[in-house]
């Protein structure tokens, strides 16, 4: 289908350092965000992040191989962001022609370097001031301030709160991009007017037909309402938005001692599914518990969150899993694909520029 030409206001310094259309990302959702969908998205114009968190080595050699056959347009790679295994990823991703480099919180000093030194943009998530604040000094050249609408990890401040506030803190050492909320074109326009660089989505790119999330599972999303998420803090320690369910609401009445044997079982599975070694994931469990302020026993959770995830999103199996969520998901009622989706977004932000400048 042919893709719209966007006003001149959406052509922001975003979209000309990575080389895309419209100043719209695709985030890496773990487990979700695969080659299918993030060629997808780098193909309406957009910059897709291949979710890297939940894969070996050699899975992401395959992905990024997949990626590379179905678009020669710019992505993106979301990274762990203490992963060991560090420079074996950039090298896979250099070879690949990988744009940018995505973090879920702040990546050291070291790692930014070392992305910079390859030629990769560097774009951490954040949810707080002071983060951005700490990111920006680090020399990240964007970053996502993620509000607490948003879906899985998430902090506790609104986007239309913590998205001014990343501006002004940065004061242009580092682009904005706003996330938590959007799924539309006037959203875009509002995340402009804030000074942001463009929006971030998850929670709307799932709900595509590109995601190969099982249209069973998309079904619980699209019949949710605002009102039937949950921020809970007993799946791995930190807060993570989910869509409600009995899964939770058992969760929830549990103490960490009777769900402690479930962590450490989905603690072994996810380090055979991911090739952390034993020692990685203690070092990312130290910075979790730092970080987040967590317990050691939340620490131990840790493990819960991708895997629960991973029983959902992938195998099928919401009785078993947990569904990570914006709010909008009480807004979305239906599952475009992915060329639709943008079409419509910048479709309605063209609209909303031109009423508002007539």
């Amino acid at each position: 289908m042919s893709l719209p030409t966007p006003h001149a206001a959406l052509r922001t310094s975003f979209t000309e350092a990575v080389g895309i259309t419209y100043p719209l990302v695709q985030t890496g959702m773990g487990w979700v965000a695969g080659p299918r969908l993030v060629a997808a998205s780098a193909e309406a114009g957009i910059l897709g992040l291949l979710a890297s968190a939940t894969m070996t080595v050699e899975q992401l050699s395959s992905a990024l191989d997949e990626v590379r056959s179905r678009t020669d347009r710019p992505f993106g790679v979301n990274m762990r962001v203490d992963a060991a295994d560090v420079d074996e990823r950039l090298a896979l991703m250099i070879a690949a022609g990988v744009k940018v480099a995505s973090f879920v919180g702040a990546p050291n000093k070291a790692v930014i370097d070392r992305c910079h030194a390859a030629g990769l943009f560097v774009i951490p998530t954040i949810g707080a001031r002071r983060h951005a604040e700490k990111v920006a000094s680090l020399g990240v050249d964007a970053l996502i301030a993620q509000g607490g609408e948003g879906g899985g990890h998430t902090g506790s401040v609104p986007t239309s709160l913590l998205l001014p506030e990343a501006v002004d803190a940065v004061q242009g050492a580092s682009m904005v991009l706003g996330a938590g909320g959007f799924y539309s074109g006037r959203g875009l326009v509002a995340a402009l007017a804030y000074g942001a660089q463009g929006v971030a989505m998850g929670t709307r790119f799932l709900l595509t037909k590109e995601s190969t999330v099982p249209d069973s599972v998309k079904a619980r999303y699209l019949a949710a309402t605002v009102n039937d998420t949950v921020v809970s803090t007993k799946i791995d320690g930190a807060p993570q938005r989910v869509i409600r369910t009995e899964v939770i609401n058992g969760i929830e009445g549990r103490s960490w001692i009777r769900s402690l044997p479930a962590a450490l079982t989905n603690a072994h599975h996810f380090r055979k599914e991911t090739g952390l070694t034993l020692g990685a994931m203690l070092n990312e469990g130290r910075s979790m518990k730092k970080d987040n302020e967590l317990t050691w026993p939340q620490v131990i959770m840790a493990a819960n969150a991708p895997m629960m995830t991973k029983a959902a999103l992938v195998d099928g199996r919401p009785e078993d899993g947990i569904l990570p969520t914006g709010q909008v998901t009480g807004v979305i009622d239906a599952l475009p694909s992915v060329a639709e989706l943008v079409t419509s977004i910048i479709d309605e932000a063209n609209a909303t520029l031109e009423r508002l400048t007539r």
